[in-house]
């Protein structure tokens, strides 16, 4: 019975070692994480518009032109830290950026946020109970999906889009989608 007390956890840690060297042997990128998503329509949706803003946004939204949406709030730090960027986005009038206000508590929070850094959005809806986020699949804030003229999911982003992640992902992909 002594014996098995000291082989268990030995077993244990052996197992949780080889699964672990098996992740990490595998090349994939441990910070990406597969969304079903990919190449299916999106979720079917109807978000409020941000009070004061005008324009809701619908998935009916996304078809026609080459698109992203972005998943914000104002209480998001990593989102703040992404924003000057989708404003030089908008500036450039590189690609329309849709905004999905996520999570906010009082919906003038995100209104105040966006009228104090700027508004990249052509339109925002609002989602308080995540309920589109859950049909997105999203995980964080901030996440950026690229839509194809079809309204298809073709990428996610997780995390900030910056100008690396622009030029080196996105930028390619949307160029290609517009062909």
């Amino acid at each position: 019975m002594r014996k098995l007390i000291f082989i268990a956890p030995t077993v244990m840690f052996v197992v949780l070692v080889g699964l672990f060297a098996a992740q990490l042997l595998s090349g994939r990128d441990p910070k990406t994480i597969p969304s079903v998503l990919i190449n299916r329509p999106v979720p079917d949706f109807a978000l409020e518009e941000l009070p004061g803003r005008g324009m809701p946004l619908r998935s009916s939204d996304l078809k026609g032109e080459v698109s992203l949406v972005n998943i914000f709030g104002s209480w998001c730090v990593a989102c703040a830290i992404e924003h000057p960027f989708l404003m030089q986005l908008k500036q450039q009038k590189a690609i329309p950026i849709h905004g999905i206000d996520w999570r906010e508590k009082n919906p003038m929070d995100g209104l105040r946020w966006l009228q104090k850094n700027g508004d990249p959005y052509t339109r925002v809806g609002l989602d308080p109970d995540s309920k589109v986020a859950i049909d997105f699949g999203v995980t964080g804030a901030p996440e950026t999906f690229v839509v194809d003229k079809n309204g298809v999911i073709r990428y996610k982003h997780i995390g900030p889009v910056t100008a690396e992640v622009w030029e080196q992902t996105l930028k390619p992909l949307v160029e290609e989608l517009r062909k």
